[in-house]
């Protein structure tokens, strides 16, 4: 192992979890690397580390997600469904946020619609216990309707099962539809 390699094991090692990394090459060819860049030299950004912002929405999301995996596993259970699947319907639909308003009308954790809610038995939308209940049976309802097929089950629970019949069972050619799949499933498979 060369001593650049050393250097580099001990300073990824070395530096707290959110540090953009610089590197400075002296006139004599000698190559340092930092996390705090001193003023009157050319250091060039190398690696750029999450906005403390961004690992503070991690954080976040990971407690509001730890809140709810008790209720999301027995759901799971009830209805025979991946307890991952629902972590990753949930996170797309409301990044675990029990009292989410969508601009359509579908509120809480799984955003339900209100003739959805109605429909599963959910009186109130925001109790995170009847919406988890309610969306859980539905995404089962909609895997039955679609022999198992997860990207139909996914898109109609997004765009409603209509839409999907109504183009053939296909996901149907909505831009926010065909990103919700591929969003859903990505957690899913995470």
């Amino acid at each position: 192992m060369n001593r650049l390699s050393i250097c580099f094991i001990v300073l990824f090692t070395s530096l707290p979890a959110a540090a953009d990394v610089y590197k400075y090459v002296s006139a004599d060819g000698s190559v340092y690397y930092t996390d705090e860049p001193k003023k009157g030299y050319r250091y060039k950004l190398i690696i750029k580390t999450p906005a403390k912002k961004a690992l503070k929405k991690r954080h976040i999301l990971a407690a509001k997600k730890k809140k709810y995996s008790a209720l999301i596993s027995q759901a799971a259970s009830k209805y025979q469904l991946d307890e991952k699947l629902l972590h990753a319907v949930i996170q797309t639909e409301s990044a675990y946020n029990p009292h989410a308003v969508s601009p359509k009308g579908a509120v809480g954790l799984m955003q339900l619609m209100p003739a959805t809610a109605k429909r599963y038995g959910v009186k109130n939308r925001k109790d995170a216990r009847q919406n988890i209940d309610g969306g859980a049976r539905y995404l089962k309802d909609l895997l039955k309707m679609f022999n198992s097929n997860l990207k139909l089950a996914v898109a109609s629970y997004n765009a409603g099962e209509g839409a999907v019949i109504k183009y053939k069972n296909k996901i149907p050619p909505y831009p926010e539809t065909q990103n919700y799949v591929k969003q859903v499933l990505a957690l899913y498979r995470k």
